[in-house]
């Protein structure tokens, strides 16, 4: 829910709520994915780094939180949700695309899960002998194409994590959260995640909150909020219990 989510937002505006609304109406809404682990899930054993991560946010202002569920990015414009997490910080577009970002909370970014013992270290280790999996129409995906590296086409990063770990592909193009979360949901069968490439700048990102055209009072309390959770060590515990170690934002 990166940045299609930005140009749903410009195209298809929908009600925004003041800072006094919200703690009228005693909660903020968060629109999740209802079965996307480790981001969210509606099973309240486990429910994802978002919602411990909005449920953290709701406490700072002082409210509860009410996620909203949503299946694909397309869905949002009809949601009355006031926050997205995990949202991408793209520098580089327009400033008003009818939402706010916080300050940055943590640095992701598509990065290889190769079998343990490769000899790949980095994205330009590749070579024609090397078969990577990518998902369909990614950034990832063209930039191997065009250096002629094999690619195989997956529909998601677990997907592709299965097929590294039954030597179906030599490395996978993922997410570094999704790669360590599939190690740490696969003690016995994980995978090594080389470090975040900066080398390669379209993919990796800062992350932030999304806000739906907030007020000023509304952005400075997250922000303030992101930056106690963050100072407090709050937010590296919540992702921690996903088996994921947070890279500090740029």
């Amino acid at each position: 829910m990166g940045l299609a989510v930005a140009a749903l937002w410009a195209a298809a505006p929908a009600p925004a709520r003041t800072l006094d609304a919200i703690k009228a109406s005693g909660s903020i809404g968060l629109c999740a994915h209802p079965n996307s682990l480790p981001y969210a899930s509606k099973t309240e054993e486990l429910p994802g780094f978002q919602i411990e991560l909005g449920r953290a946010l709701a406490k700072e202002l002082g409210v509860s939180l009410t996620p909203e569920w949503v299946v694909i990015a397309y869905q949002i414009p009809r949601t009355t949700c006031d926050l997205v997490l995990d949202m991408i910080v793209d520098r580089t577009a327009p400033p008003d695309f009818g939402f706010k970002l916080s300050n940055p909370y943590y640095r992701n970014g598509v990065t290889l899960a190769v079998p343990r013992g490769s000899t790949v270290g980095a994205f330009h280790d590749l070579s024609a002998s090397t078969k990577v999996g990518v998902q369909t129409g990614s950034i990832a995906a063209m930039k191997l194409d065009q250096r002629r590296i094999p690619i195989s086409i997956f529909g998601t990063d677990e997907d592709m994590l299965a097929a590294l770990a039954a030597s179906e592909v030599d490395a996978a193009a993922v997410t570094s959260l999704t790669a360590q979360y599939f190690n740490h949901a696969h003690p016995g069968n994980g995978v090594t995640i080389l470090p975040l490439d900066e080398s390669e700048p379209d993919l990796v990102w800062d992350v932030a909150v999304g806000m739906r055209r907030p007020d000023d009072k509304l952005r400075d309390a997250v922000n303030a909020a992101i930056d106690h959770l963050r100072g407090s060590g709050t937010i590296a515990q919540i992702y921690a219990r996903y088996g994921i170690v947070l890279h500090d934002p740029k």
